[in-house]
């Protein structure tokens, strides 16, 4: 006995097929998507357009998959960790540009700093050898440093703080890292 598709039958496999080359051929960007997606989908602080365009601008990226996304999330937080070191150096480098208390508490940012993003780097290790609990645990370890130095920076006066951006990045992508780690099967 022989079996005929149905030409609806067909059309549905010529469908998915396209929709399968679809995917390898543009699969990068549909990684970054559907995992972005699929972690603010299951953590509502995910901020899903933040995810993408982080993400979706790092090298490694395109050949990533779920577990390799976790990496890229920690690594983007090493940069900017490293970034903010940078600014507050240069901040502090300005004679006259901030009063005393907000200088003392510039220079205990940058070691805070400093030690986000060593615990990022932890955090990539951890991931990296399939310790997704303690990873997450580093991811939940920046966003207790990040709320230190704005409490820092509050207390000595520096509002709005100089740091808000950098802050604000440090926490949304510890809480996209430990959302894709959450994600690996």
């Amino acid at each position: 006995m022989t079996m005929t598709m149905r030409p609806s039958s067909t059309a549905r496999l010529l469908a998915a097929a396209a929709l399968a080359l679809s995917c390898l051929v543009g699969g990068a960007r549909a990684t970054v998507v559907t995992t972005c997606r699929a972690a603010a989908d299951s953590v509502a602080r995910v901020d899903y357009g933040f995810c993408v365009a982080e993400l979706g601008k790092h090298r490694e990226s395109p050949d990533a998959d779920t577990w390799g996304l976790a990496k890229v999330a920690a690594l983007t937080g090493i940069v900017n960790a490293d970034d903010a070191v940078y600014d507050i150096g240069a901040m502090l480098a300005k004679p006259g540009r901030a009063d005393a208390p907000t200088r003392a508490a510039l220079g205990q940012c940058q070691k805070l700093y400093n030690a986000l993003g060593f615990a990022f780097a932890e955090a990539y290790d951890q991931i990296n050898n399939r310790d997704y609990a303690a990873g997450k645990g580093k991811a939940a370890e920046v966003v207790a440093l990040t709320h230190k130095c704005d409490d820092v920076l509050a207390k000595a006066g520096a509002v709005p703080s100089p740091l808000a951006q950098r802050s604000s990045y440090s926490v949304q992508i510890a809480i996209i890292c430990t959302a894709i780690t959450n994600l690996i099967k």
